[in-house]
C-alpha cells in the first residue's frame, strides 16, 4: 500500500496491522558508515534517528528506534537538469536586468547639478540622496536574502522590479515644494533594487559551476560599471536632448517592463545547490533557522574578511561615483576650460566623460580580474583573495595621484582616475565567486543579503554624505570661489585612498582562511553548520579532508 510499510510491530494491539510510515519534515543523510544522527519530526515531536551501521543490534530492524518505532527514510535525490541553451538565455536576461539595476543607482548622479538647482539643495543634502537610497537598500537586503533562501526567488525578483520601476517613475513628477518626497522615492527605489542584488547571483550560482560560473559571474558583474556608466550617460544625454532631467527617470520604466516580461518567460528557479550536486537534489531538504545561518556566517572568516573588503570598495565607489562628475566639472572650471554653471540645465560633458571612463575601465577590469583568477587559482588555491588584495593596494596610490594632480595637471588626473577605476573593477566578479565558494548553497541568499547590508551601511550608504559634509565644512571657513569649492571637494576625497588600502588588507586576511572554508562548504550536506560545531575548527578541517563530515544539521 502506498504511504505504508509492513513492519514487525503492532498498532492498537492488532498484530500485523501496517504502521503508517511517518513523514520527516526535515532530514539529513549521513554518508555510509557514519554514525551521525538525522533530526526528524514525528507527530510534532523532534527525534534524532541514528543511521544504520555495522554495530546494529542483532534482531532489530535497521532504522528502528526502541521508543518511537521506525525512523523515516531520508528523501531520495531526484534528477534536475536544464539544457545549456536555457541556462545561457537565463543568464543573459539576468545580466540585462543587472544593467538596469545599476543604471538606477547612478542616473541621479548624472544630473546631480540639475537636481540641486531644481530642489535648491546643498552638497550635504545632495549626498543624502544617495545615502537614503543605499540606507533603504541595506535594510531590505537581509529580508530579501531570507525570502530568497526559503521561497520562490523568481517571484521575489519580479516584485523587486515592479517596486523600483514604479517608484522611479513616480519620482519624476514630484514638484520642488515636496523635495522630501523625492528623497523618500529614492529610498523605495533602493528597496526594490535590494531584491535583485541579493538574489540574482545565487540563481546564477545554481545554474553554473566552477570555471563556467566564474565566467558567467564575470559577465554578470561586468554590468556594474557598465550600468553605472550608462546611468551617467542616459541622465546627461536625455537632459541635453529634452532640456528636462526628469525625462531620464521616465524612460527607465519602459526598459524595466521589458525586463519583467523576460524574467517571467525565460528565467527558471533552479533548486538550491543544484550545480554542486551535479543535477541531483533533495526535495524539501534540511533548513536551519535564520539565526543559525547568521551565526554560521559570523564564524566563516573568509566571508567576514571578504565582506569587509567589499565594504571598503563600496565606500570608495560610492563617494567616487556620486561626486566625481562634479569634481571633474569644477576642475575644468579652475583650469579655465569650462564656464561656471549658474542655472539649469548645466553642461553635462563631465558626466559623459566619467560615464565613458566607468564603462570602458569596467569592461576591461571585470574581464581581466575574472580571467586572472580563473588561471591563477589552478596553481594557487588562494588566488581570488590575493588578486583582490593586490588590485586594491595598487588602486590606492592611483586614486591619491588623481586627486592631487587635478589642480595642476588635469590630463594626468584623468589617467590615474581611469587606472584606479580599472583596478577597482577587477574585483567585482571575483568577490562574488569567493562568497559562492565558501558558503553552503542553502545559505547563499542570506550571505548575499548580509554582505550587501554590511558593505553598504559601512560603505556607500554614508560615503557620499560624508564626502559632501566634509566639503561643506571645509568650504564654510573659506572664501566663496570656485577654486575653494574645488579644493574643499578634493580634500574631502582623500580619505578614500586610505580606505581602499584597508580593503586590500582585508582580502589578504581572507586568503588565510579560504581553503578551510571552501572545504566546509563543499561537503555533501546541503544544510548550515551548527554554530557549536564551528568552534572546533581544527577538528572540522581534519574530518572534512579525510572525507568524514564534521557537523550535521540541527534545524
Amino acid at each position: 500500500m502506498e504511504g505504508t510499510a509492513e513492519l514487525p510491530v503492532t498498532q492498537g494491539g492488532v498484530p500485523g496491522r501496517p504502521l503508517p510510515q511517518p513523514q520527516a519534515t526535515e532530514a539529513e543523510d549521513a554518508p555510509s558508515g557514519d554514525r551521525s544522527c538525522r533530526l526528524v519530526h514525528l507527530g510534532g515531536m523532534s527525534l534524532e534517528c541514528p543511521e544504520p551501521g555495522p554495530q546494529e543490534t542483532q534482531g532489530q530492524s535497521p532504522g528502528l528506534d526502541r521508543r518511537f518505532g521506525p525512523c523515516p527514510a531520508s528523501p531520495m535525490p531526484v534528477a534536475w537538469s536544464l539544457p545549456r541553451w536555457r541556462a545561457v538565455v537565463a543568464a543573459t536576461v539576468l545580466c540585462y536586468i543587472n544593467l538596469l539595476n545599476y543604471m538606477n543607482w547612478f542616473i541621479i548622479a548624472g544630473v546631480l547639478l540639475d537636481v540641486q538647482k531644481f530642489y535648491c539643495i546643498s552638497d550635504s543634502s545632495a549626498g543624502l540622496l544617495q545615502t537614503v537610497f543605499i540606507g533603504c537598500l541595506l535594510l531590505s537586503a537581509p529580508v530579501f536574502g531570507y525570502l530568497g533562501d526559503r521561497h520562490s526567488r523568481k517571484a521575489t525578483l519580479g516584485f523587486g522590479i515592479l517596486l523600483w520601476s514604479g517608484a522611479g517613475l513616480s519620482s519624476s513628477f514630484i514638484s520642488p515644494r515636496y523635495s522630501w518626497l523625492f528623497f523618500l522615492s529614492r529610498g523605495v527605489v533602493g528597496t526594490g533594487t535590494a531584491s535583485y542584488s541579493t538574489i540574482a547571483p545565487t540563481v546564477l550560482g545554481d545554474l553554473f559551476t566552477e570555471d563556467q560560473r566564474t565566467r558567467v559571474l564575470a559577465i554578470f558583474y561586468l554590468f556594474i560599471p557598465v550600468g553605472s556608466g550608462l546611468g551617467y550617460v542616459l541622465g546627461s544625454a536625455v537632459t541635453e536632448l529634452t532640456g528636462n532631467w526628469r525625462w531620464a527617470l521616465r524612460i527607465m520604466p519602459c526598459l524595466e517592463a521589458v525586463a519583467l516580461i523576460l524574467l517571467i518567460l525565460l528565467v527558471p528557479d533552479p533548486p538550491r545547490g543544484a550545480a554542486e550536486k551535479q543535477g541531483l537534489v533533495v526535495p524539501g531538504g534540511p533548513r536551519s533557522s535564520w539565526c543559525n545561518d547568521v551565526r554560521y556566517l559570523g564564524r566563516n572568516w573568509s566571508f567576514v574578511w571578504s565582506t569587509l573588503g567589499v565594504t571598503a570598495m563600496a565606500f570608495v565607489t560610492g563617494a567616487l561615483g556620486f561626486w566625481a562628475p562634479k569634481f571633474l566639472f569644477e576642475a575644468r572650471v579652475v583650469h579655465g576650460l569650462q564656464l561656471p554653471c549658474f542655472r539649469e540645465p548645466c553642461n553635462s560633458r563631465d558626466s559623459l566623460i566619467f560615464g565613458a571612463l566607468t564603462v570602458g575601465t569596467g569592461i576591461v577590469g571585470v574581464l581581466l580580474g575574472a580571467e586572472a583568477a580563473r588561471r591563477y587559482k589552478k596553481v594557487n588555491p588562494r588566488a581570488e583573495p590575493l588578486i583582490c588584495a593586490s588590485s586594491l593596494l595598487a588602486a590606492a596610490p592611483c586614486l591619491y595621484l588623481a586627486l592631487v594632480l587635478a589642480p595642476t595637471v588635469l590630463p594626468a588626473s584623468y589617467v590615474f582616475l581611469a587606472l584606479g577605476e580599472l583596478l577597482l573593477s577587477c574585483n567585482w566578479a571575483v568577490v562574488a565567486d569567493i562568497l559562492l565558494s565558501v558558503v553552503v548553497p542553502r545559505c547563499r541568499g542570506t550571505a548575499e543579503g548580509l554582505q550587501i547590508t554590511v558593505g553598504h551601511i559601512l560603505g556607500d550608504a554614508g560615503s557620499p554624505y560624508l564626502t559632501g559634509l566634509i566639503s561643506s565644512a571645509l568650504r564654510a571657513g573659506r572664501p566663496d570661489s570656485y577654486l575653494q569649492r574645488f579644493l574643499s571637494l578634493q580634500q574631502s576625497f582623500l580619505c578614500c585612498a586610505f580606505v581602499i588600502a584597508l580593503g586590500g588588507g582585508c582580502f589578504l586576511l581572507t586568503s588565510l582562511h579560504l581553503e578551510r572554508d571552501q572545504a566546509q562548504a563543499w561537503q555533501p550536506s546541503t544544510g548550515t553548520p551548527d554554530s557549536k560545531d564551528m568552534d572546533s575548527v581544527d577538528v572540522e578541517s581534519r574530518g572534512l579532508l579525510s572525507g568524514t563530515p564534521a557537523f550535521t544539521e540541527r534545524p
